[in-house]
């Protein structure tokens, strides 16, 4: 998933089934509209995306619903790994809940997630493993139990990084 859902997650002027099944269409063969209808509406219920219906444009949606579009995209395909960068970035504290509930059940699921997000407490409220980077590098790996965002601060930010040059 996107950091940026307006420019690489959606296309805006589609509708929200085109948006959710494009992953899953095959180059130059035909589309099945009524099966790709159908399973963007059982995604659209699964991830409770509050919309008129399959047909309407994602750019009719709030942030957090086209958070959400993006998510059921992702869905689509059925993957063992999730890889969602900045996945709360611009959404409203209600779709972030919600967003973070269906991470829940899908790590229950047995999908591994793999999270980049620059919010501390998102990191401390759904990792199990911390890679903190700095400078573009990784230089620590905190199991839950010793990632703080003190210490996941001041790693970052290079503090207890030895000199690289020697």
């Amino acid at each position: 998933m996107p950091e940026d859902r307006h420019r690489q997650g959606l296309v805006l002027g589609a509708s929200l089934s085109d948006n959710i099944t494009v992953g899953s269409w095959r180059a130059l063969r035909r589309t099945h509209r009524r099966a790709d209808r159908r399973a963007a509406g059982e995604l659209v219920a699964r991830l409770r995306i509050r919309t008129p219906g399959v047909d309407a444009p994602a750019s009719a949606l709030s942030g957090g619903n086209q958070q959400k579009v993006v998510v059921a995209r992702c869905l689509t395909q059925r993957p063992s790994v999730l890889l969602l960068d900045e996945p709360t970035r611009g959404i409203d504290i209600g779709a972030k809940h919600e967003l973070y509930e269906l991470l829940g059940d899908l790590l229950e699921q047995g999908v591994a997630i793999i999270l980049a997000s620059s919010e501390l407490g998102e990191i401390l409220g759904l990792a199990d493993r911390v890679l903190v980077l700095h400078d573009r590098c990784v230089i620590a790996e905190l199991p839950r139990e010793e990632a703080t965002q003190e210490r996941i601060a001041l790693l970052s930010a290079g503090g207890g990084v030895r000199d690289r040059a020697a």
